[in-house]
């Protein structure tokens, strides 16, 4: 039988659950225990797909096409565990579960309550990942407090109830700021938080205190009388300059131990040691590169979560420290290009919807095409490439996405339900992993040394096939395709230090451990491009 750990959060949004959740989740991998993590959001949403980045942030998926929130890409990116449509619930999801079975009668008439209807598919949701597991952990998503919150609460007290104390571990997320003007911790907003939980019927076994510095022993004996949370369960969750520090902090202050105790585990070595090289490799970089990130939604960097990871990841493989530059797609279009760019040594054009800054993008990948600056374009960042190109060298005049235009005089791309052949796949989005195949001759395969590949998608509109012929004629190099549908992947530039858009999101596949080919290569070839700048 699986072991379940729940992640509450208190005092305030935005702590760090999910990094937490992840980390304990790293710890006991490292103990070798086979471990994976869930995500439950209280809102009414089914899911996040259709959610502005600047109110949720980034939309993770999944190889089965799941649209989840972005905690899922921690879980993924600090652990083996690989993440699908059952690792993430929301309150709408549960919500329309149980109105569909009202509606089929499957209640047999019964009154449909929050407890048990609501809270027993919460617990059957907990339980749909659990075989072959040691260990469940759970993150529910909020702030303790919150009414939303209520039924999956309840029901993680219920499944203690019914699995024994021995089976089931509560670790709570909590604030002890730093007030600046006493020069002093203050515990009071834990207290009440974990009065809040209590209030409720649970009592926090763990305690994960987000500080700036480490708690003193006389800090933590305090917060231990006036929580009931034994004294040695008071964790320090100290601030850190990189989240890949979090697990090492964590096994630092002895969680790993608590754990593995509280839930009659057998104690084995912590093998940590990959992990620490790879922290000192992020603080002891050799080099660094500058990175113009130009997006729509940059106000909020959430919004390119796991983008700015996979970037991250790059640089490690490279040694050097990626430095980004959070650029509004909108501010190119005011013709500035020249002073925003011209010292950079990279231009990543991300994925996105809709037609706000889609020319200011368009210009960027000119910008780096005639400026021999390495290009990465992902999703719409290839489509952008894609149409200057068609444009601007094979004189295609007026060409655009039947996106932005439905009635451009050449449709460059259009919505992929729409081509000839693929109907039957369905749905609004190509969604989820699809396969690759790779031209030899070619910076992708140089990358991924291979020439088959499996991607995820998250997009709406495809290259148009009409238009393969022509702009491979004007020299637009058609690197990669999905062989099931003839749908283009990957187009490159070849007389190019390095200019290469994809129409997939591989940013959702870049491990620490393990940087994305794609991003390893464009982060090489970026620094490349920085020493030739020096030289001259």
């Amino acid at each position: 039988m699986s072991k379940y750990i729940f992640v509450t959060g208190g005092v305030l949004s935005g702590l760090g659950k999910g990094i937490a959740a992840a980390s304990i989740g790293r710890l006991l991998e490292s103990h070798g225990f086979k471990i994976t993590l869930q995500k439950f959001d209280p809102y009414l949403n089914v899911d996040p797909g259709t959610m502005n980045p600047y109110q949720h942030g980034e939309v993770y998926v999944t190889d089965d096409g799941a649209e989840t929130d972005l905690d899922l890409g921690h879980y993924e990116r600090f652990t083996s565990a690989r993440m699908t449509k059952y690792h993430n619930w929301t309150a709408g999801k549960i919500y329309d579960m149980i109105i569909r079975k009202e509606r089929r009668g499957e209640y047999l008439g019964k009154t449909v309550q929050v407890i048990p209807q609501v809270t027993d598919e919460i617990k059957n949701a907990f339980r749909a990942v659990s075989s072959d597991n040691d260990v469940v952990i759970c993150e529910i998503g909020g702030t303790v407090g919150d009414i939303e919150s209520l039924p999956f609460l309840e029901a993680t007290r219920q499944m203690r109830l019914t699995l024994g104390g021995d089976n089931v571990i509560f670790v709570h997320l909590t604030l002890v700021p730093y007030m600046t003007t006493s020069g002093e911790l203050k515990t009071k907003p834990t207290q009440h938080t974990v009065k809040e939980l209590r209030a409720i019927g649970i009592q926090p076994d763990i305690l994960l205190c987000r500080t700036d510095r480490y708690l003193t022993q006389e800090m933590k004996n305090k917060i231990s009388l006036f929580t009931n949370v034994p004294v040695e369960a008071v964790i320090t969750a100290k601030d850190v300059d990189n989240i890949y520090e979090v697990p090492l902090i964590y096994a630092h202050e002895g969680l790993d131990q608590i754990i593995i105790k509280h839930l009659g585990l057998e104690s084995t070595e912590c093998r940590l040691g990959s992990w620490k090289s790879l922290v000192n490799r992020i603080r002891h970089p050799k080099g660094e590169v500058d990175i113009a990130l130009v997006g729509k939604y940059a106000g909020l960097k959430d919004s390119y979560l796991s983008l700015k990871q996979a970037l991250d990841h790059g640089g490690i493989a490279n040694r050097v420290k990626v430095n980004i530059s959070w650029i509004e797609a909108e501010d190119l279009e005011k013709g500035k290009i020249e002073k925003i760019l011209r010292d950079k040594d990279g231009v990543l054009v991300p994925g996105g919807f809709g037609v706000r800054g889609i020319e200011g993008k368009i210009r960027a990948a000119t910008f780096a095409r005639e400026n021999k600056i390495p290009y990465f374009g992902i999703c719409l960042g290839m489509e952008c490439a894609t149409i200057e190109y068609a444009r601007n060298i094979a004189g295609l005049k007026g060409a655009n996405s039947t996106e932005f235009d439905e009635n451009a005089a050449h449709k460059i791309f259009f919505k992929w339900r729409d081509l000839k052949g693929i109907q039957e796949l369905g749905g609004n989005m190509r969604l989820g992993q699809y396969l690759c195949r790779i031209e030899k001759d070619s910076a992708a395969y140089r990358a991924y040394g291979a020439v088959e590949i499996y991607e995820r998608h998250r997009h709406r509109y495809e290259f148009n096939p009409e238009y393969e012929k022509p702009l491979a004629e004007a020299g637009l190099f058609i690197s990669g395709k999905n062989p099931d549908y003839g749908l283009v992947e990957i187009v490159e530039i070849k007389d190019h230090p390095w200019f290469l858009g994809c129409q997939f999101h591989p940013e959702f596949k870049s491990r620490p451990l393990k940087p994305h080919p794609l991003f390893k290569a464009f982060i090489g070839a970026s620094h490349a491009h920085r020493r030739e700048r020096r030289k001259d």
